[in-house]
């Protein structure tokens, strides 16, 4: 009886600025996004690498992508709130938050 075994491999990279080693063009396109960033005035650019092994569809990756992204917009949403919520109360309530040190 024949034993099969599944193999695959993931690798997911996210990179926000030049690194060390990277070569001349690399380092031209990073300057790229730089001034394209600065030209828009917000935003934050990110370089994805994600290599998957068997090959899965560019359209199926860019669907993950969205998904973790509508996670990410989730999360910073309810940071948000929390930070509103403290900042209400650090004003309601300043004498819960002042900080007691030793005279």
């Amino acid at each position: 009886m024949k034993i099969y075994k599944p193999e695959w491999q993931c690798t997911f990279s996210v990179y926000e600025g030049v690194e060390e080693a990277s070569s001349w063009k690399e380092r031209i396109a990073w300057r790229l996004r730089q001034l394209a960033d600065k030209l828009d005035g917000s935003g934050r650019t990110i370089k994805i690498d994600c290599n998957v092994t068997p090959h899965v569809s560019r359209q199926d990756i860019d669907t993950c992508l969205g998904k973790g992204f509508e996670v990410t917009q989730g999360l910073l949403t309810q940071l948000a709130q929390q930070a509103a919520c403290e900042d209400v109360m650090r004003d309601a309530k300043a004498e819960l938050y002042k900080e007691d040190y030793p005279s």
